[in-house]
């Protein structure tokens, strides 16, 4: 079985921004002038201790002019403060907002775009959290805390320079009593924030995808009585998230020991400070600037132990986030060739092609089959052989493990998105609908077609009289996941979209199975037009669709067996029908 690349629960998060630099790269122009505003705002910050100390050596010499004109100065630097901590605190949001959208729009574009093996390796909710729960909690952490986190490390820098400056005695003693203890206690936090944060993470993934689970399956719970067994389920993972933001705040509480590291050495400082001043060795300003300056660092060093826990929080979400943006699996084949390198009319063929479950339980092995342009087959088997796995690969959504699937000669993994849609359709038995208008929903295929192309597909299958019968006609609303059409109708719109495509091989998972004879009826008109001068291949639940086709494959136990069966009643690209136009592709 071809390996199938599944995301990491707890995504790894060794070297996270050297991971992000890439996604940074685009926005370097807005964040470079964002530093340099920042660094400003440090700046002003980190003068403020020192002009405070040169006004108390004016006032210990009895120099008013020097006063007057130190307190003159320092009025305008916190003017300046002011002025640029709110500049730099706009420019970091918007700077921010941009590199988050770009990952928003990436994390969508992958997942729009990743091979479906990929998407049904994973559990739902897991994915949604990471395209929209983690990107909003980037988001957040933006707009509330990085302004400040990026602030306080550039007065943080500034601050150490300015105590270095001024003695660096007092800066080696604070150097002594301060750091080795205060890193302890955040070595202490980091080791356990990783299994702390991405444990925290991992639960509440899981409950957010047992909740879409529960939404999805809430008709069955209901009807089978599972439902009781099932809240026990979800109970338990509730009990879990809390047990793990619990260790997550014994982690955090850690941080707490650094304000009481923090007071004892601002004590020491002081005392050593005064006896240097009265020794002589330090003016009475130096001892200000210093104690000043040290507590600007403390206070600086609270700040952003409190935004420690919120920076890793960030950093677990970026992790996640990554991880699918990084992740080969989720990477589709991007083909090279386009439709117009492909004949109108043309073979499909499968060559030596196998396929596993992700269990790696063989569902297809050795299947060759060619269907020249133009033929009729019903695909038959009991439930569970695999037709309709042999469907999906021959519409290009399943890859074979080994061996391939050809157009005219061409693998259809080298074709483009839409060069593959021009080429094989796939109408499912389930056809998806989406929120909006009967017309928004025919649009939904390559070329963004117009309102005339959509009514004039419409006329061409015979659903004229059908779409007029709706409410609004096209602009009928379809209601959430197409609630307001019925199955049959939700069939005639896959077959609509199927002819505004316009394929050379269409491939029917039964279309026209389980609905109402009165709309079966309108579906086998369209039928009749749409398979006109193309290859038709029919994944048959029913033994009259079976009798009424050519040609029958059948899948059991992995293997292919072929037989013939009557004349189909649709058109044969033999006798055409002059309604609808050639194949686009």
């Amino acid at each position: 079985m071809a390996e199938v690349v599944r995301l990491a629960e707890r995504a790894p998060e060794r070297h996270i921004f050297r991971r992000v630099l890439p996604y940074l790269r685009p926005h370097r122009a807005i964040l470079t002038g964002t530093l340099l505003v920042v660094l400003g705002c440090a700046m002003c910050a980190a003068a403020l201790p020192p002009l405070v100390g040169r006004a108390a050596d004016a006032i210990v010499a009895h120099d008013r002019g020097a006063v007057t004109v130190t307190v003159l100065v320092l009025a305008a630097v916190v003017a300046a403060q002011i002025a640029l901590a709110r500049w730099s605190e706009l420019l970091l949001m918007r700077a921010g907002e941009r590199v988050i959208r770009d990952l928003r729009d990436q994390a969508v574009h992958r997942l729009a775009h990743a091979p479906l093996r990929f998407l049904e390796a994973h559990r739902t909710g897991d994915l949604l959290r990471r395209t929209t729960g983690e990107v909003t909690a980037l988001a957040q952490f933006v707009r509330r805390d990085l302004p400040n986190l990026v602030v306080v490390s550039a007065t943080l820098l500034l601050t150490s320079v300015t105590l270095v400056v001024y003695s660096w005695l007092l800066t080696l003693v604070l150097a002594v009593v301060f750091v080795p203890p205060s890193l302890l206690a955040i070595r202490v936090f980091q080791r356990g924030a990783e299994e702390a944060f991405g444990g925290q993470a991992a639960a509440e993934t899981t409950v957010a995808a047992t909740l879409t689970e529960t939404l999805t399956a809430r008709e069955l719970l209901q009807t089978s009585g599972a439902l009781p067994t099932w809240l026990g389920r979800v109970r338990r993972e509730n009990r879990a998230v809390v047990a793990a933001a619990r260790r997550t705040a014994r982690v955090e509480a850690n941080l707490e020991l650094v304000s009481l590291i923090e007071g004892a050495a601002l004590a020491t400082l002081l005392g050593l400070g005064s006896w240097l001043a009265a020794d002589g060795r330090l003016s009475i300003g130096a001892v200000v600037v210093f104690i000043l300056a040290s507590r600007t660092l403390f206070e600086g060093l609270d700040d952003g132990s409190q935004l420690i826990g919120e920076l890793q929080l960030a950093r677990t979400g970026l992790a996640r986030l990554l991880d699918l943006l990084e992740s080969p699996g989720a990477r589709a084949v991007t083909g090279r060739s386009t439709a117009s390198d492909l004949p109108p009319h043309g073979e499909l063929r499968v060559e030596g092609a196998s396929f596993s479950y992700l269990d790696g339980t063989s569902v297809l092995r050795g299947v060759d089959l060619s269907f020249p342009a133009g033929a009729r087959a019903a695909v038959v088997g009991v439930t569970g052989s695999g037709k309709t796995t042999l469907g999906k690969m021959l519409a290009g959504l399943y890859q074979p493990d080994s061996g391939r699937v050809t157009y005219c000669g061409t693998d259809l993994r080298d074709l483009s998105g839409a060069a593959l849609s021009r080429v094989v359709a796939l109408v499912p038995q389930e056809v998806h609908i989406v929120t909006g208008t009967v017309a928004d929903n025919l649009a939904l295929v390559p070329g963004a077609p117009g309102r005339a192309e959509i009514a004039a597909a419409v006329d061409r299958l015979g659903l004229r009289a059908w779409a007029d019968g709706l409410p609004d006609g096209l602009d009928t609303g379809v209601g959430v996941r197409g609630e307001r059409l019925s199955a049959g109708e939700r069939q005639l719109v896959g077959l609509a979209r199927a002819a505004l495509v316009d394929p050379a091989v269409l491939v029917l998972d039964e279309a026209t199975a389980d609905i109402d004879p009165v709309t079966a009826g309108w579906a086998e008109r369209a039928l009749g037009e749409l398979c006109a001068e193309r290859t038709l291949i029919v994944i048959a639940h029913r033994p009259a669709t079976v009798e009424s086709l050519p040609r029958t494959i059948r899948v059991a136990d992995g293997t292919i067996t072929e037989g013939n069966t009557s004349p189909c009643p649709y058109p044969t690209a033999s006798s055409g029908s002059s309604s609808i136009r050639s194949p686009r592709v």
